[in-house]
This record gives structure tokens, sequence and C-alpha cells, in this order.
């Protein structure tokens, strides 16, 4: 669901090629949902081993890193912790939504409807425990580092660029700008093109910057804090009826503090705002500084390979190349 404020906010396209040499700290449950909903059969199946065990998130995490990794891109894999009491409305909401789009699944696997099939078997893509808990054994297989998050991914995720260990937040959504991380990237853990009805486009990563943001918009950081609330986050999902991101812009601008921002919405707002406010405004996030495991082939064989039944050819080509940028890096390291 997330922060909905992309028609206001500035960006600008970069290149791979200008992420040379940065971390990434990517915002792990985007990036698996991303791989969940995008790496699929044609008729909309999940990618899935003889036991029918989902392994679409593992061939997303295997051969996207190592691309990035072969781009000279780092990346810190951030993944969420205990989510808080006030989220729980939008968990529902999104498990009305699955519910939805599963039922009309099976009405189109009766009727034989290909495209009906793909088009609605994204929606009730679910991230298990156990797909979890993989996902991290891969990435520390692969010596990625792999982030534990006491709340919200995304808020740990921007203390991370926040402290100077990443350069960048790595996600789709918005949220991380509400707690102040310097740079948002999104379009990094995506398939470069797309296919459209007119053919296949380049997806180009886009670069959003927080002072920026500030600046244009013409706001503080609390004033953007209540811009998100005012919009609907995941605490206050809906945001305050009737009111979109122009109209929040526009408020905050005129009142200022939040106080009067949402004294001037009395009888129009049904959430605890002050509560809301304090979770953007004193995030849950960890300080522990984050350590990069040392790449373990064996692992990584009997992950991918003898437990799910991936290529072995594949991935021992995949691993060549993952070899060869970290000689790469250890010989520009010495020089």
């Amino acid at each position: 669901m997330g922060l909905q404020i992309g028609d206001i906010v500035p960006r600008k396209q970069v290149s791979f090629a200008d992420l040379k040499g940065k971390t990434l700290a990517v915002d792990a449950f985007n990036a698996l949902y991303q791989f969940l909903t995008s790496i699929r059969q044609p008729d909309g199946t999940p990618l899935m081993d003889s036991q029918r065990r989902v392994t679409s998130h593992l061939s997303g995490l295997f051969y996207r890193t190592i691309a990035l990794l072969s781009e000279g891109i780092k990346s810190i894999y951030v993944f969420d912790g205990e989510y808080h009491v006030l989220k729980g409305k939008t968990h529902e909401i999104r498990d009305e939504a699955k519910d939805i789009a599963q039922e009309r699944f099976r009405t189109a696997l009766e009727e034989e409807d290909i495209e009906a099939m793909r088009k609605y078997s994204r929606g009730f893509t679910k991230l298990t425990s156990e797909m979890i808990a993989e996902s991290k054994e891969l990435l520390q297989a692969m010596g990625v580092a792999v982030v534990q998050a006491p709340g919200e991914g995304e808020m740990q995720c921007a203390e991370l660029v926040k402290s100077g260990q990443a350069y960048a937040v790595a996600s789709q959504d918005y949220d991380a700008l509400a707690v102040g991380a310097p740079r948002l990237i999104q379009n990094v853990t995506l398939s470069r093109t797309r296919k459209t009805p007119s053919g296949f486009v380049y997806i180009a990563p886009e670069i959003i910057e927080y002072e920026g943001v500030l600046q244009t918009l013409a706001i503080d950081p609390d004033q953007f804090i209540c811009l998100a609330i005012l919009v609907g986050t995941d605490f206050n999902p809906g945001g305050v009826k009737g009111i979109g991101p122009k109209k929040a812009l526009a408020l905050v601008r005129e009142r200022k503090y939040p106080v009067q921002i949402f004294a001037a919405l009395e009888g129009r707002v049904d959430f605890e705002w002050q509560a809301i406010f304090e979770i953007f405004k004193k995030p849950n996030v960890s300080k522990e500084g984050v350590n990069f495991q040392k790449i373990d082939e064996s692992r990584i064989f009997e992950i991918l390979v003898d437990r799910h039944e991936f290529s072995r050819e594949r991935v021992q080509k995949q691993l060549e190349k993952l070899h060869s940028i970290k000689k790469q890096n250890s010989q520009k390291t010495l020089f």
C-alpha cells in the first residue's frame, strides 16, 4: 500500500553507471513481493520446484543481486521486524484484497482464461516465514549483508543511509522519505524492461532526494510527516477522506504546525494522528553496524540446486561471475 505521493515529489532519472561504487539499503519485503509478482509463468503461476514450493523470490534475489554487483552496486537487504499495532487495519485491507483476487483467479482457471489468470494471480501473493528465512539464508551465502529491523524495514533502511552505511534506500514505496531518508532510489530491483502494448520499454532507476523534496514542496520535515498522514500511511490507510496529495500540500503550507493542521480538520480525522506522527518522528530502528559475509558457494548450490532444482550450469555460471566481481574489487582495493 504505502505512501501515495508519487505525483508531487520531484525525481531525476539516473543510470546504473551513476550508482557504481554505491551501497543501497534494499527494503527486502518490497523487493521480494516484486519478485513474487513479476517472475511468473505465462499463466501467472509462480516458479516452483517439483514439490510445488515457490522459488520466484529466490530466482529474483540470486539473479538481480548479481546483476547489481556486475554494475558495481552493493546491497544491504533489510527485513521487517514486528509491525506496529496501528498497522493492523492495513493488513486487514490487504488480506481482503488477496481473498478477492484468489476467488477471481479460480473463476479464470475454470474458464481457462489465461490472460485473466495472469492478471489475478499477482493479487494474492503471500510471503511466508519459510520464504523469508530462506531468502536470508541465500543472501548471506552470497556475501550480501542482511539486517533484521526491530520494526519497519523502510525506516531501518533510512537509518542506514542517515548513518552513512548506505547511499540510498532502494524501494518502490515512499515511506522512507517520511522519516527523512536522504535519498530514495526506485526501479533498481525491477526488471530492466517492461512489456507494454507497443512493445518493450526500458525502466531506468530514479532518484528522489529528501532535501530537494522539501525545497520543491516548500515545507519542513514535520509538515512532510503531516502531509503523509493526511494522504494516508500504512498506519492510517486512506488518510483523511477527500484529501489527496495536492490538497494536503496546500493545507500543511497554510497551517504550518501539526496541531494547527489537524485542528483545521476537526471532526474529519478518525485516527490518532499524534501517535502516527511519533512513529515517523521517532522511528523504531537499530543503530548497529552492518557486516558483509563471505561467499559460501557450497551453501548456494545446496539451497538452489539440491533443494530447489535450479539448473546447476546456470548457477555455476552466475557464481563464476560473482567470484570475478569479488576478485576485481579486491584488486582495486590493493591498488
